[in-house]
């Protein structure tokens, strides 16, 4: 099986810059930034964070505002606080990218498929990855009906792998398993082209599409979030996300979350609306419509209201949020969504396009940034 798999793999991967080396900081690096995230996707951000910090200790010297910059658009962003801080460790506890298993999984953000990956593929060290590309592969090829998700599961498929593993090669048999899923054992497979077919369980007993078997589903949380896009002489408020959420660490407009989508009208006599503007005079300009924005297990669903303030009295104003010029607010590592619709703005100068409709509150003089 092993020496089938790693056949295959010589003749049929991808060309990619991390297994052009065996430098553990740019193999880890790969592996963070492509957790969730799609290899196509993941490629340039990989360019870019080693343009930027060609090597562990430029990375440890970095701000975390800048690191989660150059994140921006990639998702999971506590990947990106959990690289620089993984850096910091590795320089305070070991001054150099350590070389033992057990010191990389201790590692901030490592789990035990990060540091199986770098482990074999970096320092030649026998343990074998487990993800879901793993996953799917080994149930269909031999059949395994117990779900990927429990316990014994995840037993299972862990003894299994072990027992495959090339001992000799373990970075070349890890990085072909996944490239197998990636490949050619996908959600879809292409099982006409792998070079399994002939032994596949889950193909020979027309099963391909019921495997692997997960127990649970994962239910998805709607959000309804009131951005709030408020001008003052030509500057903007943004405010950076402390709590435990998603985006931590990221800036966004004031934010007026709610249980469910509400009218301009409702959303101006709400408690929260109130407490924020307190005894403020202020002129809505206008109000997007319901932008829809889809996360792994949330469904956000966003509308912007421009607003112009000449003096604020607000409490919450000054406390949580500042100002800056509107065209500084690329520097600021901001959410997909709002640079999206930021994008959308700059690109849209006529304030009645379609791109974004846009509901006009009052008459004045039109939209903001235009």
């Amino acid at each position: 099986f092993s020496h089938q798999l790693m056949v295959w793999y010589l003749q049929n991967r991808r060309d990619l810059p991390w297994r052009q080396t065996n430098d553990p900081y740019k193999i880890w690096l790969s592996e963070i930034l492509l957790q969730q995230t799609r290899v196509e996707q993941g490629l340039p951000y990989y360019y870019r964070f080693i343009e930027t910090y060609p090597t562990l200790q430029n990375l440890v010297e970095a701000k975390e505002d800048d690191v989660l910059r150059l994140w921006q658009g990639l998702g999971y962003y506590s990947r990106g606080r959990n690289l620089l801080a993984a850096a910091r460790q590795m320089i305070s506890e070991h001054n150099a990218f350590p070389s033992d298993y057990q010191q990389i999984r201790s590692l901030k953000g490592v789990g035990d498929y990060t540091a199986a990956a770098v482990a074999s593929m970096a320092f030649n060290l026998p343990y074998a990855v487990v993800d879901g590309n793993v996953y799917r592969f080994l149930s269909r090829h031999f059949g395994i009906k117990t779900p990927i998700d429990s316990t014994e599961g995840k037993k299972e498929f862990r003894e299994l792998v072990e027992l495959l593993l090339d001992k000799k090669n373990p970075g070349v048999f890890n990085q072909a398993m996944m490239e197998m899923g990636a490949l050619i054992c996908k959600p879809k497979p292409i099982c006409e082209a792998c070079v399994f077919a002939q032994s596949c369980e889950a193909l020979k007993n027309n099963s391909v599409a019921q495997l692997p078997v997960k127990s649970k589903k994962t239910a998805v949380r709607n959000r309804f979030f009131h951005y709030l896009v408020i001008e003052n002489k030509g500057q903007l408020y943004i405010n950076q996300r402390t709590r435990k959420d998603i985006w931590q660490g990221l800036y966004d407009f004031p934010l007026i979350e709610l249980k469910k989508s509400t009218s301009l009208k409702k959303l101006v006599e709400s408690t929260e609306w109130h407490a924020l503007f307190e005894n403020d005079n202020y002129n809505i300009i206008y109000q997007s419509d319901e932008i829809k924005h889809q996360l792994t297990h949330q469904s956000i669903y966003a509308v912007f209201t421009h607003i112009a303030l000449e003096k604020t009295k607000s409490t919450w104003l000054k406390k949580n949020c500042f100002q800056v010029k509107i065209d500084d607010l690329k520097k600021f590592a901001m959410p997909q969504l709002l640079v999206r619709y930021l994008a959308i703005l700059e690109s849209e100068k006529n304030p009645q396009s379609n791109s974004v409709t846009k509901k006009k509150a009052k008459k004045n003089s039109g939209p903001l940034f235009y």
